[in-house]
């Protein structure tokens, strides 16, 4: 029998915690995972459940959930670079509307990580005096110190990286042939959604076997590393084609909306916001699995090296990878990144894989 649970792949703890919940429900609910985990799909599904009190995904009021144009469910993303103290204030308000169509209002709210300290302080007291009318689910990608106290206000359930095994299989579910789903999912790191973009994009093999040869191709000289660097961040360039398809959609559908509602309040500059933001990480996820690839490459070369010097080279590359890896989180310029990445690389002769 079909639930609305069904669209949360590989989160069965998760998911049979929040089942219990509904039937014991609380004013807050804490989902704490990586992005791409499920925790939204299964944000919307509790929040269903809790307006319905069933999971049945065929009632009209469900069906508007998961689409996210329910009239006593509110979704809420930041405006900018943090959720600031003025759109806490306007969750505040919020939160003390009385309900229009069903028995409570729902306030579905992403990335809580990226609350500010002023947020964080005006939201507190509706977290610890909240109105019963009222439910909260929470989104964040982590606990960071900040959230600490609100977190202990909510009950915290926690989503992990989605199985690459299970990807395969939803992937292979929904029409995807069996070796594109393969090796999308293993691209995919964890993020159902991004084997999704992957899967739709014929040159995902192309684009990996870029960085699969690119220790191969290093020859010390920064006129190659100019060329592999440009042909990499190219393809990935080109990868983002069906994330601007998805992007051009939603911009239609809120089009359609405007004319009907007008632009005030209608959620635009959130949108846009919240598509760069995501094409950004789409960006910086290619660019990790495609390091992870190199890693893999050198790790390799590990394994089969008898040459004491090459071995430490090898080593010493795999971490300087893992290092690079890291500093994608920030605000860095990749193509300067990978030019010194890539300088500082030795090369792997075909040989060195020679046992």
């Amino acid at each position: 029998m079909a639930s609305v649970w069904d669209s949360v792949v590989g989160q069965d703890h998760a998911i049979g915690l929040l089942k219990q919940l509904v039937d014991s429900p609380v004013h807050g609910y804490l989902l704490v995972g990586p992005e791409g985990c499920g925790k939204e799909e299964a944000a919307r599904a509790l929040a269903a459940c809790l307006v319905t009190g069933s999971d049945d995904p065929s009632t009209n009021e469900a069906r508007l959930i998961i689409e996210g144009n329910y009239i006593d469910v509110h979704e809420v993303r930041r405006e900018g670079a943090s959720i600031t103290a003025e759109q806490a204030q306007d969750l505040v308000l919020l939160s003390s509307r009385s309900p229009v169509e069903s028995r409570m209002v729902v306030i579905i709210l992403h990335d809580i990580h990226f609350m500010s300290e002023n947020a964080v302080v005006r939201l507190l007291k509706t977290f610890e005096e909240p109105s019963p009318q009222v439910r909260f689910i929470l989104l964040t990608d982590a606990v960071v110190p900040l959230l600490v106290t609100v977190a202990s206000r909510c009950v915290n359930v926690t989503f992990g990286e989605v199985p690459a095994a299970l990807i395969e299989e939803r992937l292979v579910a929904e029409g995807v042939p069996a070796d594109v789903a393969a090796a999308a999912a293993v691209g995919a790191r964890g993020s159902l959604d991004r084997a999704r973009l992957l899967a739709g994009e014929a040159d995902y093999a192309a684009r990996r076997r870029a960085f699969e040869t690119a220790p191969h191709d290093l020859d010390g000289t920064g006129h190659r590393v100019a060329q592999l660097v440009a042909n990499i961040l190219a393809q990935i360039d080109a990868a983002a084609a069906p994330l601007e398809a998805i992007f051009k959609r939603e911009l239609e559908d809120l089009k359609a909306r405007i004319k009907i509602s007008g632009e005030r309040g209608s959620g635009k500059k959130d949108l846009e916001d919240s598509q760069k933001r995501r094409l950004r990480k789409h960006k910086t996820d290619e660019l990790r699995a495609g390091l992870s690839v190199m890693a893999a490459v050198y790790r390799d070369a590990m394994s089969h090296s008898h040459n004491a010097h090459r071995l430490g080279e090898f080593a010493a590359a795999v971490d300087d990878i893992h290092r690079t890896m890291g500093r994608l989180a920030l605000n860095v310029n990749e193509e300067l990144l990978l030019h010194a990445l890539f300088l500082r690389l030795p090369t792997v002769q075909y040989a060195d894989l020679v046992g």
